[in-house]
């Protein structure tokens, strides 16, 4: 079920870098959804799943608390080293090729991750796997349109930045189908979980929301925010 589910990221990822090759003045909206199905699933089912999965106290913190945090960190500082690479490069006034790669190579293996979430979360429940399936897919297409922009932003050839497009497609199926070889415990699992919320959850405040809001900061994009957290809240509800 789980790398059948996969298979949706991928089908959205190629959707987002076809997107990006032909923008409309309607993305924000997509964005703005998304990150509101993004933000509704950490806030209101991955996070309370992982405190009950991995809730043992850590110097009076649950674990997966902790990891949360963590995961939200570790999303901060690869950002700030790949931001403060491109500086770097972009010192002498023009774009190098290998900072592309690079950044667009991160999003292949946040993607990867994204597919080993997503089978990790099957593992515990099928309510908890639909959830995390609806923000693999839906921030899959911000992820799709932001791998295609990324590569050719810094002048790589069309083909580098369709590879690299393929690539991060392809990723959460195989992340999927490497949970098919092994069952985890759940307490670890809760901590994955945890720390992918985490991860989550700053894609979703720093990338995803700024974007939509940044060129478009009207109703219509806040709406569709408040859709997306909405959207996961009946989910949950009607899971429960």
């Amino acid at each position: 079920m789980a790398v059948f589910v996969a298979l949706g990221a991928f089908l959205m990822t190629l959707a987002g870098g076809w997107v990006a090759q032909r923008v409309t003045d309607r993305r924000h909206l997509v964005l703005g959804f998304a990150g509101g199905l993004m933000l509704g699933v950490v806030g209101l089912d991955l996070l309370p799943e992982a405190i009950e999965a991995a809730g043992t106290p850590v110097f009076g913190v649950p674990a997966a608390l902790l990891l949360f945090v963590g995961g939200f960190l570790v999303a901060h500082l690869v950002e700030r080293l790949l931001a403060a690479r491109q500086v770097a490069h972009g010192a002498s006034g023009r774009r190098v090729p290998q900072v592309g790669l690079t950044a667009a190579a991160a999003m292949v293996g946040h993607s990867l991750m994204d597919g080993v979430a997503l089978g990790a979360a099957f593992q515990i429940s099928g309510s908890m796997g639909v959830a995390v399936a609806l923000a693999v897919i839906s921030h899959d297409f911000a992820d799709g349109f932001n791998t295609y922009t990324l590569t050719s932003l810094y002048g790589n050839a069309r083909r580098k930045a369709l590879l690299m497009l393929f690539a991060a497609a392809v990723a959460p199926v195989v992340g999927a189908a490497t949970t098919l070889l092994f069952t985890l415990p759940e307490e670890l699992l809760g901590g994955y979980l945890g720390f992918f919320g985490g991860a989550l959850l700053y894609l979703a405040a720093a990338e995803i929301l700024p974007e939509a809001h940044h060129t478009h900061p009207g109703r219509s994009t806040l709406l569709c925010t408040i859709g997306g957290v909405g959207f996961i809240w009946l989910v949950v509800g009607i899971a429960e």
